[in-house]
C-alpha cells in the first residue's frame, strides 16, 4: 500500500492518467438502429465495438479527469457533426440500454479486419454464445494509471528491490481491492433502469419495461460469463495464469471474453503473455453507465470519485481474498445494479452483511476521513456521491425512471435530437 504518511507521496496521490472508452449506438430519425456503415473509417479515436452501429470513442491518455472528460466531449461533438451531414442524418442514442429493436438484423456484426481478436468470426461467436441483444448494451470504461512520479516516490520507501515488481504489486492489490469495493461505482453511476419492450420480447415495440434494475448491463442480465472467475493475485504471472486456465478449459476463447468489472492490462492489446512478461501499465473499470444528462456521457464528479476510490484502495492494507470472498464479490456487483439499494445486501470480505446504502455510507465515511486534509473540492465530490445514497431521487437511475417511464424509446429519441441540437449550436 502507498506510504501516505510521507508528505511527498500524499501530495502526489491524485496524480495519474486517464483513458476513457465510450460505446454508444447510432440511430435514425425514427429511433431505429442505423444500418449504415461506420462513418469514421480513418479516425483512430472513433472506432466501433461489437456491431457496426455501436460507435466507440477511445480517448488518448489525459493527465487529469478534467482533460479526459473534455476529450470525450470533443470526440462526441465530432461524431454528431459528422452524423448530421450524412445522406440520411443520424443521432447518438444517449442511454446504455438500446432503443427499439425489430430483430437481430438491427444489430449487424462489425467488420473488424485488422486484429484477429476482434475478427468478424469472434463477433459471430459472441453473438451465438451471448446473443446480439446483450451486445447492444453500451457503457463507459475508465482506464487509469498512477503517475510514474507517485510510483517512484513510493517505491523509494518500499522494501522492494525491483521497480517493475513493485508496480505490479500496486496494481494487483488495487485489482483485489476493487473486486471488494468497486461495486460502489455501479451503485452511484447506474443509469439504465428502463428498457424498450422489444429488448425482452419481439414485437413489444414502444412499451416501456422496468424490471427492478438500475443498470441492466451491470446486473445479472448483463455482461457476465457463465462462471464466476477466481483470480490469483499473488504475482502478475500467477494472475495471468489464473485467466489463462479459463481459455485452456474452453470456458472462454480469449481474455477479451472475460466479462469481469476489473481488468489489469499491459500496453497494447489485451494479451496475457505480454501482461505476464511486461507487467501492468494500467487498470480498467468497466461498470459506468452512459449518463444521458451529460454531453460527454459521464459526470466529471463521478470520474473524479473513481480516481479517489482507486487512490484510497491503494493506500489501504492489501485485501487477501478467499475463494468465498471472490465469489461474493461478483454477486456484490450484480446486487449494486438493482434499483432499490435499501433492499439488497452487500457482503464485504470478513465483514457483515448490510444493504448497499448502509455499506456505501460506511465506505464514503472512511474515504472522507482519509481525505480530510485534502482540498475542499475532494470533500465536495464525496458529499456529492453520499447525497445519492441519502436521497434516492438524486440517483441517475431514479431520475431517468421518473422522466422516461411513460415512453422510454419515444422520449429517448427526443432527447437524442435535443442533445445533437445543443452540440451543433455550441450550447
Amino acid at each position: 500500500m502507498f506510504h501516505i504518511e510521507n508528505d511527498i507521496v500524499r501530495s502526489l496521490l491524485l496524480k495519474g492518467n486517464f483513458g476513457l472508452e465510450k460505446e454508444s449506438l447510432r440511430i435514425t430519425r425514427d429511433g431505429n438502429f442505423a444500418l449504415s456503415l461506420h462513418p469514421f473509417p480513418d479516425n483512430k479515436n472513433i472506432v466501433y465495438d461489437f456491431c457496426e452501429n455501436q460507435t466507440e470513442i477511445n480517448t488518448d491518455a489525459a493527465p487529469s479527469a478534467e482533460e479526459a472528460e473534455k476529450l470525450l466531449e470533443f470526440h462526441t461533438r465530432q461524431i454528431h457533426k459528422k452524423l448530421v451531414t450524412l445522406e440520411e442524418p443520424e443521432y447518438m442514442w444517449p442511454f446504455s440500454n438500446p432503443p427499439y429493436i425489430r430483430n437481430e438484423r438491427d444489430i449487424p456484426i462489425a467488420h473488424h479486419n485488422s486484429k484477429a481478436e476482434y475478427s468478424e468470426g469472434y463477433r459471430e461467436y459472441l453473438a451465438n454464445r451471448y446473443g446480439r441483444y446483450m451486445m447492444s448494451l453500451s457503457g463507459i470504461h475508465v482506464n487509469y494509471s498512477f503517475s510514474d512520479e507517485l510510483l517512484k516516490a513510493d517505491f523509494e520507501l518500499s522494501e522492494s528491490a525491483n521497480f517493475e515488481e513493485y508496480k505490479n504489486r500496486v496494481y494487483l492489490d488495487l485489482a483485489a481491492g476493487l473486486a471488494a469495493y468497486g461495486w460502489i461505482v455501479t451503485a452511484l453511476t447506474a443509469a439504465s433502469p428502463l428498457l424498450d419492450g422489444s429488448y425482452l420480447e419481439r414485437g413489444r415495440r414502444g412499451i416501456t419495461a422496468f424490471n427492478g434494475l438500475a443498470s441492466t448491463r451491470c446486473s445479472e442480465l448483463g455482461y457476465w460469463n457463465y462462471f464466476v472467475p477466481v483470480f490469483d493475485y499473488s504475482d502478475i504471472k500467477a494472475y495471468a495464469a489464473s485467466i489463462r486456465q479459463y481459455v485452456d478449459a474452453g470456458l472462454i476463447v480469449s481474455p477479451t471474453e472475460l466479462y469481469y468489472p476489473v481488468r489489469l492490462k499491459s500496453y497494447g492489446k489485451n494479451n496475457l503473455s505480454r501482461l505476464a512478461a511486461e507487467g501492468v501499465s494500467h487498470i480498467e473499470l468497466r461498470t459506468v453507465d452512459l449518463n444521458p444528462y451529460e454531453l460527454s456521457g459521464i459526470n466529471l464528479k463521478d470520474l473524479k470519485f473513481i480516481q479517489l476510490l482507486f487512490a484510497w484502495i491503494a493506500s489501504n492494507p492489501r485485501k487477501e481474498l478467499t475463494l468465498r470472498d471472490q465469489v461474493q464479490a461478483a454477486q456484490n456487483f450484480k446486487k449494486a445494479a438493482h434499483y432499490d439499494l435499501k433492499t439488497v445486501k452487500i457482503v464485504i470480505p470478513k465483514g457483515k452483511s448490510l444493504s448497499v446504502v448502509k455499506t456505501g455510507f460506511e465506505i464514503l465515511e472512511q474515504m472522507k476521513e482519509f481525505y480530510r486534509d485534502f482540498p475542499d473540492d475532494v470533500m465536495e465530490i464525496l458529499e456529492f456521491e453520499e447525497e445519492k445514497l441519502r436521497i434516492p431521487e438524486k440517483r441517475y437511475a431514479w431520475m431517468i425512471k421518473e422522466q422516461f417511464e411513460d415512453d422510454f424509446a419515444g422520449k429517448g429519441l427526443k432527447l437524442a435530437k435535443e442533445l445533437q441540437e445543443r452540440i451543433l449550436t455550441n450550447v
